[in-house]
């Protein structure tokens, strides 16, 4: 099968699974839906006197990252259900192209919607603002708007990595659901400067208009593609390893 092929079998396979596509959808409506309830609410009393307005405005990033993460996972873990990966190399033998072509599929679609969300996300709470509102003139706003999205992508190939190491999407979504909202801060906590470099923590340096601490924004955000890196480099190599 030509690249083209395989690229569009695996669109195809993607919108097919309800959860994957499911977890796809949730990136944007569960981050709108939030920020909407959030900002409907308590925004301009957050709004107020508040240190980092930029990266006040991307509270419901914190939701949109599990989803992100469900994406990726789901994504994957078909594969490994009734069989599917026989029947997948059957039609493409060749596994580097097959798991090149649902990374890329993965990482286009993430990326696609992350930045939809984060856009969408920062004009929806700032329209219940008022004199608070701030617009992408704010420093670090357009900045936080696209690394965002970026992030997001990020996330759901840190998943992907891990879904074909570990052949599972419960076992990945036990691992870095409690990783990101508990592990990270109880690291935080006891070791500040190690926990800069954990991939939630480095990544969302980029929401912030003047990031504190040793990363940057744009450093942090490579240093959460480093661990996105590493974890589909592993995914490869099981992949080619491990029988089907």
């Amino acid at each position: 099968m030509s690249v083209t092929a395989v690229l569009h079998s695996e669109w195809i396979k993607m919108r097919s699974v309800r959860a994957s596509f499911g977890s796809l959808l949730a990136v944007f409506a569960a981050t709108l839906a939030i920020t909407l309830l959030a900002f409907a609410t308590v925004g301009r009393a957050e709004a107020d006197g508040a240190e980092d307005p930029v990266f006040g405005a991307f509270y419901a990033i914190n939701f949109a990252q599990i989803a992100a993460i469900a994406f990726g996972a789901t994504a994957v873990s078909s594969e490994y259900t009734g069989g599917a990966l026989r029947i997948s190399l059957s039609a493409v033998p060749r596994r580097g192209l097959l798991y090149a072509a649902k990374t890329a599929v993965v990482a286009a679609t993430s990326l696609v919607v992350g930045l939809a969300t984060t856009f969408a996300a920062f004009f929806t709470g700032q329209a219940f603002l008022g004199k608070y509102a701030i617009g992408l003139g704010e420093p670090g706003a357009l900045r936080a708007c696209v690394g965002g999205g970026i992030y997001l992508a990020l996330m759901a190939l840190l998943a992907v990595g891990l879904t074909f190491l570990l052949r599972s999407a419960v076992g990945v979504l036990s691992l870095l659901i409690p990783f990101i909202l508990i592990v990270s801060f109880v690291i935080g906590g006891v070791a500040e400067g190690a926990a800069a470099y954990l991939p939630d923590r480095a990544g969302q340096q980029i929401l912030h208009q003047d990031p504190a601490g040793a990363l940057g924004p744009w450093t942090g955000l490579a240093v959460a593609a480093w661990w996105a890196s590493a974890a589909l480099v592993a995914g490869w190599w099981a992949m080619h390893r491990r029988d089907a």
